[in-house]
């Protein structure tokens, strides 16, 4: 096999035409592609995502190994956890400005139709059942509501309508009980279904999962309950099923206030979600911004060593047993360390994805035992009491509510206007930018410096061009392939001036087809195209085409629904696809610049376009590869580029911009052209200074 460093370390062309010439052909080479590393583009996924889940499943309590361990890692876990919900910074507790709207009596039970601010605008409906009779305060459940609808002649009467039966019962066995509504489904309907459905991707770019808005809610709900007289402060417990089964858990582990917490078929293990595919049953509001990488063992760990029910049926195919059981097992240990094993429960009954009687029966069990020290059996059933009607908030949905548009400002976001003042102002902000891009936005990255294992798989010689087919290591188990094409040439001394031409999906296209008239073995599904080829081989520079992850070889499912859930796959192994193909032109410029003898005359000129440009820019902050760099149709606002995870806190593409202009010098230039150029224009003009480096091409 042809060594990559001896086709680049002379002259490469000369090499590359040399070692191209067939003496039976005269033309050219085409080795069969099962000499390749590359495989096809769904298998390498699904290897992909199984190793990077095991990864993260290794690593979870891997250095925990006592309680003080513990104590110290909790520390920064919490804070981690706020961040990942877009609760960091905190949002202020403003008043609840609650109301009463109405109060029905029935079966000894009283309830309370009710609201209150969550944040200004952020209505969050409810209902408080109480005894009817009462004697002093008593302990409080918060019931957390899931994908329940009520929706009657077009008007939603929301979740808390359809989880009623909770409520009810609670407040016929001693206990007040707040059952409040989620930003969908309830009387003021939101989303929750941003990227799932909405294909809402800056979602990422701003770390916003509705899960955020959930937990802040539930927690100013507990600061509802505690501000009523009938409520013991001391005894809150939170329930709730499916999606309130995930709020549960989020909700206990930012508020201590909450001291038993049984969460119901609403969490289990990453390899459930990531490999077995349960992403595809959940909505966004089941994951936190995976930022961290974390395991969701570590979430149910977050609230030991307060009593904790886990609670689910046998046959969930969202919530698998398998999964249940190893978050069960795992959160175990950490119980385990404070002596209190017997505070966590695990209760598995007969049944689907559904809200039976057995799972309410221990859920009432629990709370008894640990708020009323009432060890008794239940004989009372759950059952509802209210017309919907009955328990409808708002006759009038108020003007001034937040809850429709709550992603729009619930995490703060950087403005595209807020560039430097200076050049100054630029490199002394521009290394804390770049330390947040390292840790918040590409965390999940492996490191830079593994081994590239770059292998030559073909060389070739067509109409006076030498062309070579090149693989690389970018991130196990991930083969990645470059293209190199270029004058054909027998004379040793290295090129003046190379072209590196990153490709995506839509631009990769027409290269493929020039490039399979010379590789069809090494350019699989694409039909040849004569012309195509002649207007690569029109090229007097030698060109090297950049193929990430996702693009030609290892392009996956094209199917937009599968699609969807790929990339909301990487959001919970704590990456983005467009983050791990920036990662893959990192490596490509790596082989490029580890491989070739660079004169000091050597000319580079890296060029993209669309999303191809995104990936090149951010890339270009991570690479010793200096050159022109020229980008196409470069967006300007991150909400309208392929998204990074939490990259709006910190920049928008402008920032970007002018930190790889400053990085690139006064010897090399930032060219920018295309249909966003009058954009552009725009934002660099409204500022008082702008860098020499950028140009505007018309």
């Amino acid at each position: 096999m042809i060594r990559f460093r001896d086709l680049l370390s002379r002259s490469f062309l000369g090499l590359c035409f040399a070692l191209s010439l067939s003496p039976a052909s005269g033309q050219f080479v085409n080795v069969p592609d099962k000499e390749s590393k590359t495989y096809e583009g769904d298998v390498a996924l699904g290897d992909y995502f199984a190793a990077e889940t095991a990864r993260i499943e290794e690593t979870t309590f891997a250095d925990i190994h006592s309680l003080a361990d513990w104590e110290e890692k909790r520390k920064v876990y919490q804070s981690q956890l706020f961040e990942m919900l877009g609760l960091d910074p905190m949002p202020e507790r403003t008043p609840l400005n609650a109301v009463v709207t109405g109060k029905t009596e029935r079966d000894g039970v009283i309830v309370e139709n009710v609201y209150f601010e969550s944040m200004p605008g952020l209505f969050v409906t409810g209902n408080l059942y109480r005894p009817a009779k009462q004697d002093g305060p008593l302990p409080a459940i918060l019931y957390v509501c899931g994908h329940g609808k009520v929706e009657i002649d077009g008007v939603s009467y929301g979740n808390k309508v359809y989880y009623q039966h909770h409520g009810a019962w609670f407040a016929r066995n001693g206990y007040v009980c707040l059952t409040i509504d989620t930003i969908q489904l309830g009387e003021i309907e939101g989303t929750h279904h941003g990227t799932y459905r909405e294909k809402m991707w800056w979602w990422n770019n701003r770390g916003y999962t509705p899960v955020g808005v959930e937990a802040w809610n539930g927690s100013r709900a507990v600061d509802y309950l505690i501000s009523r007289p009938e409520v013991d402060g001391e005894k809150i417990g939170i329930t709730g099923r499916s999606g309130g089964g995930s709020y549960s858990w989020f909700t206990a582990a930012i508020d201590p206030r909450i001291g038993v917490v049984v969460p119901v078929a609403g969490i289990t293990n990453l390899h459930n979600h990531i490999v077995d595919g349960c992403v595809e049953g959940h909505c966004d509001c089941m994951y936190m911004v995976n930022t961290y990488r974390w395991d969701y063992a570590q979430l149910a760990a977050m609230i030991a060593p307060r009593p904790l029910l886990i609670s689910n049926t046998d046959r969930d195919r969202i919530f698998p047993l398998e999964g249940v059981v190893d978050v069960y097992r795992k959160t175990r240990e950490i119980y385990r360390l404070y002596g209190a094993e017997t505070d966590l429960g695990l209760q598995i009954t007969s049944g689907p994805h559904s809200d039976t009687q057995e799972l309410r029966i221990h859920a009432f069990r629990w709370m008894n035992k640990y708020l009323r020290n009432d060890s008794e059996l239940i004989s009372m059933a759950a059952t509802k009491l209210f017309e919907p009607a009955e328990l409808k908030v708002f006759e009038t949905l108020p003007p001034e509510e937040r809850v429709t548009t709550i992603h729009n400002d619930f995490v703060p976001a950087v403005s595209v206007d807020s560039l430097p003042e200076s050049v100054e102002v630029l490199r002394e902000k521009a290394p804390t930018w770049l330390e947040n891009l390292q840790s918040k936005v590409f965390r999940g990255w492996p490191a830079l410096d593994g081994a590239l294992e770059t292998e030559v798989v073909n060389v070739a010689n067509k109409d006076k061009r030498a062309c070579a087919v090149v693989d690389f290591t970018s991130q196990d188990p991930y083969r990645l392939r470059m293209y190199v094409v270029g004058p054909a040439t027998k004379s040793p001394e290295a090129p003046a001036k190379v072209k590196v031409v990153v490709l995506d999906s839509e631009s990769w296209p027409a290269v493929a087809a020039g490039l399979a008239v010379v590789f069809p073995n090494q350019v699989p599904n694409v039909e040849p195209e004569q012309a195509a080829w002649e207007k690569i081989a029109q090229q007097e520079t030698p060109v090297f085409y950049v193929l990430p992850r996702g693009v030609g070889p290892t392009e996956w499912d094209r199917d937009s629904k599968e699609r969807t859930h790929i990339r909301r796959r990487f959001m919970l192994l704590g990456q983005t696809v467009a983050g791990m193909q920036v990662f893959d032109v990192c490596r490509a410029l790596q082989v490029i610049q580890e491989r070739m003898s660079q004169g000091k005359d050597l000319k580079i000129e890296i060029q993209a376009k669309g999303e191809a440009a995104v990936w090149t820019l951010y890339a270009s902050l991570f690479s010793d590869l200096l050159g022109d760099l020229s980008l196409s149709d470069l967006p300007v606002n991150n909400a309208d580029a392929p998204d990074l995870l939490n990259v709006s806190r910190f920049v928008q593409l402008p920032h970007v911009a002018l930190m790889v202009a400053e990085k690139l010098g006064d010897k090399n230039q930032l060219q920018l052209s295309g249909e966003t150029n009058p954009q552009w224009h725009e934002v660099l003009q409204a500022q008082p200074w702008t860098l020499e480096e950028i140009k505007l091409q018309d």
